[in-house]
């Protein structure tokens, strides 16, 4: 992927929305997330750490039935549209 940080951070946001509306799987969002590493890399590492842990306990409770899973698939959804507002001012500070 060769798009600025800004613009994979879009694609990531857009994702998450679509997931959010049934249109992507959890495993589609996180193939995508990963595949962002020009984003990654223009982050401090600890954002890096933050998205994958997300990300991996998602795709764990996708794989159980909305709240049967110790991760609710509701918070990590709200943790991940936190996380995606903290990196837009990161990414910002440094456009």
């Amino acid at each position: 992927m060769t798009d600025s940080p800004a613009a994979q951070l879009a694609t990531l946001a857009q994702a998450l929305q679509a997931f959010e509306r049934g249109e992507h799987t959890a495993a589609a969002l996180s193939h995508l997330a990963r595949q962002h590493t020009t984003l990654l890399a223009a982050l401090p590492p600890r954002y890096g750490e933050v998205l994958l842990n997300l990300l991996d306990r998602l795709e764990s409770s996708a794989l159980f039935s909305e709240e049967s899973c110790s991760f609710s698939q509701k918070d990590l959804v709200a943790n991940l549209q936190m996380w995606v507002e903290k990196a837009w001012g990161v990414v910002a500070d440094k456009m």
